[in-house]
């Protein structure tokens, strides 16, 4: 059957029938589905496993981690917070309006649409879902024919556990996105490549429907030449290919350090690399494949670079469908490959020439770099930053990433939302960025009285017990009192 306008614009109009009937809107409704979708992850977890080990060759591990574990916490946040989400919360009004009340009362949008990426093909479809189902949305998800053993697996487990009335999936490329992104939507919810989201961008401003990008970049990694080198190293290698083999828009992607203390860090890489992933990491079952032939020749293209070829320090050889893990040295920053110089101070007129990191820029560094790079923070546009010195622990997992998707020619400070947990809900339901503020203060407010409620209650006790143990010294001295007059009577 071919998905086409016609069939696009009738799939939207039974969602919109099911939304208008209410049922959506209910907390029992968006519990059972979610409660729905834990009981799939459970129960089909092999096949999930399978799904993603055909389109992309993942360990199990990685699997069970990044896209079970991480969608099964995101469920399970729902669970637990949604009711407190939904219950209207107090506005403040003005003395013109005296004695008026008001309350922000959240409510969803209506019929969603959630384009998803390949990469992570589970964890990207299923949290904007659950999003959009936790603020009580119809939604539609395209899943990605990049990956199209998950893509088929996804429209039958969602097909399978979930209200169909309410909830579709449409499988497809580009005919059938065309058809989607043709109708009017309430929100579109797409993740994936800035050409793409301008597509995006595009057909949804002809309706004007609201939009989420949740776009790759690139991620850079300063590394001070006073840091423990075998650490630095674990941690980039970590980033970079033990998460999907970097095909991840939060990974690592380029290196900024000393032009003195670069061979050292490359020999630790070399090092670990082969620590990590045995001296032949080509052949090694811990590292994802390049996810298809079209990907796989953008990548040896730009290998192929003249300007790249002579400077891979280590690595370089490829399969089939797997680089060797790829080193290369003393990039300018005008390659394909957009690497980087290696002075800070150069970084800096390079960086806001460029796109913004949509990742984690991480540093290992020293407090005298890090201050500098705090100085750079404040020019730029950037996601998440992960400050790591000498004596510190890996506190992000680059896996979740609170950055809000930006386009290149937005201006400073336009932006999109970020979607996990329960921004997710926040952004595919009716509630602003200022609601989002007073709520962030109604919290810090309630934290203070449950801290204040808790101290006075520790000291309550202290004074039960200092009370009950005076007492009971009283009644001691008491009785030997009684007894020393005993005796002299």
């Amino acid at each position: 059957m071919v998905f086409d306008g016609e069939a696009a614009s009738s799939l939207v109009k039974e969602l919109r029938v099911s939304f208008s009937s209410g049922k959506t809107r209910s907390y029992e409704w968006r519990i059972s589905q979610v409660k729905a979708l834990l009981k799939m992850m459970a129960e089909r977890e092999d096949e999930i496993v399978d799904a993603l080990r055909s389109d992309l060759a993942k360990p199990p591990l990685e699997t069970v981690v990044y896209e079970i574990g991480m969608f099964k916490n995101s469920c399970e946040l729902v669970l637990r917070e949604l009711k407190q989400w939904m219950t209207p919360e107090k506005a403040k009004t003005s003395i013109t309006t005296f004695p008026s009340s008001a309350e922000i009362i959240p409510e969803p949008l209506g019929v969603v649409l959630v384009i998803s990426a390949w990469n992570y093909p589970f964890l990207l479809s299923l949290d904007p879902v659950v999003g959009a189902i936790a603020a009580g949305n119809a939604v539609v998800l395209k899943p990605s024919e990049i990956a199209p053993a998950s893509s088929s697996l996804l429209a039958k487990l969602l097909g399978e556990y979930l209200d169909n009335s309410s909830i579709r999936v449409v499988e497809g490329a580009v005919d059938e996105t065309t058809a989607l992104l043709q109708q009017k939507w309430d929100k579109i919810f797409y993740t994936g490549n800035g050409k793409v989201g301008r597509i995006v961008m595009a057909a949804a401003a002809k309706h004007l429907t609201p939009v989420v990008l949740e776009l790759g970049g690139k991620s850079p990694t300063v590394v001070d030449s006073n840091v423990y080198l075998e650490v630095a190293a674990r941690r980039i290698i970590s980033g970079k290919w033990g998460c999907n083999n970097g095909q991840a828009c939060i990974s690592p992607d380029y290196l900024i350090t000393t032009k003195e203390f670069a061979p050292k860090l490359v020999d630790a890489l070399k090092t670990e690399l082969e620590n990590c992933f045995g001296k032949n990491p080509i052949e090694s079952n811990d590292l994802s494949r390049i996810v298809n032939s079209n990907h796989f020749a953008r990548l040896l293209k730009f290998l192929d670079d003249d300007k790249v070829s002579g400077k891979i320090v280590y690595g370089g050889e490829k399969d089939e469908s797997k680089f060797l893990l790829t080193v290369i040295e003393e990039a300018k920053g005008d390659e394909s490959l957009m690497v980087d110089p290696p002075e800070l101070k150069r970084y800096e007129a390079w960086l806001m020439a460029r796109q913004k990191p949509s990742g984690n820029f991480t540093s290992e560094a020293t407090n005298l770099v890090a201050s500098k790079i705090g100085e750079l923070v404040e020019k730029n546009t950037q996601g998440t930053i992960v400050f790591e010195g000498r004596d510190d622990i890996l506190t992000v997992a680059l896996g979740i990433n609170e950055h809000p998707g930006r386009i290149r020619t937005a201006p400073r400070g336009v932006g999109f939302k970020k979607f996990y947990g329960k921004s997710s809900r926040s952004t595919l339901g009716g509630v602003s960025q200022d609601d989002l503020l007073a709520h962030l203060q109604a919290l810090e407010q309630k934290m203070n009285i449950d801290f204040q409620h808790k101290l006075q209650k520790h000291l309550q006790q202290q004074r039960t017990e200092l009370q009950q143990q005076m007492q009971k010294e009283m009644q001691e001295e008491r009785a030997q009192i009684q007894q020393g007059m005993k005796l002299l009577q």
